[in-house]
């Protein structure tokens, strides 16, 4: 299931995401800009793929927890979380990511009850990489909600 921590965590302004491996692998922190969760990742030397370049494998993975991440912080407030898994990952490497900082946000473009549907982008602001408008990766995210069992089963209808 989906830590409760987590999601309280992610309702702040910003922070850090150690409490999850692969995050603090990449020393991933969060802030919140207006309505939306960005997530931060510094270039570090163990990120490189090809020399001077940023890897691929850490470009999808900073992708993929924006995507679950923006969908733990859409659910409501109160009720028992569901475990969020992810189904699809489809990522468009647009141009190679430099050896600086980057930046991740998500935006959900269906909510139901089981299946998500999540469109992620990641751009790095340094000097000549163009910002926001030119994303150095974007991603299709489909997520299964798979929600804790009811105390009580329901009766069937009629």
């Amino acid at each position: 299931m989906t830590s409760p921590i987590l999601a309280a965590a992610l309702k702040g302004p910003a922070g850090r995401l150690d409490m999850l491996p692969y995050a603090a692998l990449l020393d991933l922190s969060f802030e919140r800009v207006g309505e939306e969760l960005h997530l931060i990742m510094p270039f570090d030397e163990t990120l490189i793929g090809s020399p001077g370049r940023l890897h691929g494998g850490a470009i999808a993975g900073l992708l993929e927890l924006a995507g679950l991440l923006t969908v733990i912080a859409a659910q409501p407030e109160g009720e028992a979380l569901p475990r969020v898994r992810p189904v699809t990952v489809t990522v468009d490497y647009m141009r190679e990511g430099a050896a600086t900082a980057s930046r991740a946000t998500a935006s959900i473009t269906r909510l139901g009850r089981r299946v998500v549907n999540v469109q992620a982008q990641v751009w790095q602001e340094s000097e000549g990489r163009g910002g926001r408008d030119k994303p150095i990766a974007a991603a299709h995210i489909n997520f299964v909600l798979d929600w804790p069992q009811m105390a009580e089963p329901l009766e069937p209808a009629p």
